[in-house]
């Protein structure tokens, strides 16, 4: 990693600590919402680099990226237009109750309520290959403030200088809050490495930026329930109009395009769909809902 890249990362940090960026938005929804947000753009200004957008509107590294890829991550230009995709559809479940995680888009979603009310939307860093975080149903139990890090076996053993228990603050890995899952060894916490949102870098846990944790923990009561689930391919309506999503994932292993054919004869919108359009959306994977209608 060269100097500039250094540089960039250490500002992105040091920004963090001193900046809020956008809050994030609560949707509202019902049982006819499948889309929520809007796309938006972005001016970058000066050295800005995508990495620094992504936080200021609410996003990870992989979406903006993805959303963006003529434009380099770390010096995209002063004065270039970015696209920002806080345009979501929302995951394919028979009913949304508490936390949803999409591992293929690396999003958090947080339902208020079953049929109607709000939804939240965050970000996320997830586990990294051999570390890949798990797929089930799970319930948050216990909820933590200030956390210490009692660094695992498997952590020490790469790291061996770390010290068996990391107190809280600014060196504490896990943030000011952590949410457990009933499978223990699994979190949902903040992070001293904000970069690594939107990236597959953790040991399993789910991270999330230092200024999003405390929000969800005043969210999400104990005993919620959490649905962690990979869709990378993902169809939804807005008025009349048929959207597809696709993010890259090679984790899923799956057929794209079998997976969209199925989901729209499952919703009966095959026949509304242009099929250059939905193969050029499949083909490009941009992470945010495209229009594929006729």
């Amino acid at each position: 990693m060269n100097k500039r890249i250094l540089l960039i990362l250490l500002c992105f940090f040091i920004s963090g600590l001193f900046t809020s960026p956008e809050a994030s938005e609560t949707y509202p929804y019902d049982k006819h919402t499948t889309v929520i947000g809007a796309l938006k753009t972005h001016t970058i200004k000066g050295k800005e680099s995508l990495i620094e957008a992504a936080r200021k509107y609410g996003i990870g590294y992989n979406e903006i990226v993805d959303a963006n890829p003529k434009l380099d991550a770390f010096v995209p230009g002063d004065g270039k237009s970015v696209a920002i995709p806080t345009f979501w559809i929302l995951p394919e479940l028979s009913a949304y109750d508490g936390i949803v995680i999409n591992l293929s888009e690396m999003r958090l979603y947080f339902f208020a309520k079953k049929s109607a009310g709000s939804v939240n939307t965050f970000p996320i860093g997830i586990g990294s290959e051999g570390n890949e975080t798990p797929v089930g149903n799970f319930k948050i139990i216990e909820k933590i403030t200030k956390p210490s890090w009692r660094v695992p076996e498997s952590i020490r053993k790469e790291r061996p200088e770390l010290p068996l228990v990391v107190p809280p603050g600014p060196d504490n890995p896990l943030g000011s809050h952590a949410l457990r899952l009933s499978l223990g060894s699994v979190l949902i916490h903040g992070t001293n490495r904000p970069y690594a949102v939107g990236r597959k870098a953790s040991h399993g846990c789910i991270r999330m930026y230092p200024e999003d944790i405390p929000n969800l923990f005043k969210l999400v009561p104990k005993g919620a329930k959490i649905a962690i689930i990979r869709q990378p391919v993902k169809i939804g309506m807005l008025g009349d109009r048929v959207y597809l999503e696709v993010h890259k994932d090679d984790d899923a292993h799956a057929n794209y395009f079998n997976e969209a054919v199925r989901l729209l004869i499952k919703k009966d919108l095959y026949k509304k769909v242009d099929k250059d359009k939905m193969l050029v959306a499949l083909r490009e994977k941009k992470g945010f809902p495209v229009d594929i209608s006729k």
